[in-house]
């Protein structure tokens, strides 16, 4: 269950576009995983299906936009919980099969990192996130890496029996590294 709740805030995500180039995801090369606690044991998933839209320049950072949709339904944990994970006690596939993140400011910390604010969608529910963000540039790839934490709760993302934070924690730590194509120099 605490999977589930971490693959929830995984959703974590990217911006909308405008009128800017856009860039490319590179689905080989990137991932959205979580970390939540059971009964205080760690629990690693992932999200299998994702997408991005970016069109970020480092130089026009005012009108850089990143939006990122994860399917809900894809979240892996283990063969139980992924079975448990779509049902309405936590992500409700059926009804909210997408978690999304739009952006609404990218602010500059140093030459390489980043602070990317907007809203998380999860279940029909939305909260502001500031999501720290690392670019990396290895020929026409750039790779954006960062974590940041959700509380589940917020989300209904593990309801009835599983609100109780003895048995599964609040907080889920989304991870992701996103490969990228067409980002200009930073």
């Amino acid at each position: 269950m605490i999977r589930s709740l971490s693959l929830a805030l995984a959703v974590a995500s990217l911006l909308p576009l405008s009128a800017l180039a856009q860039q490319a995801l590179v689905p080989a090369q990137s991932e959205v995983s979580f970390v939540s606690r059971q009964m205080g044991v760690p629990v690693e998933g992932k999200f299998k299906t994702f997408s991005a839209q970016v069109a970020f320049d480092p130089a026009k950072l005012a009108t850089s936009q990143i939006a990122f949709t994860v399917d809900t339904g894809s979240a892996d944990i283990s063969r139980e919980a992924n079975a448990e994970l779509p049902k309405a006690t936590w992500f409700n596939v059926a009804a909210f099969p997408k978690a999304t993140f739009q952006s609404s400011s990218i602010k500059r910390l140093d030459a390489t990192k980043f602070e990317v604010t907007g809203k998380l969608s999860i279940k029909g529910l939305s909260s502001d996130v500031v999501v720290p963000v690392t670019l990396a540039q290895n020929g026409a790839t750039t790779t954006a890496t960062g974590a940041f934490p959700i509380k589940r709760l917020a989300f209904r993302i593990g309801e009835k029996e599983w609100a109780d934070t003895s048995m599964v924690a609040d907080e889920v730590q989304v991870k992701f590294k996103i490969a990228l194509t067409g980002v200009p120099k930073l």
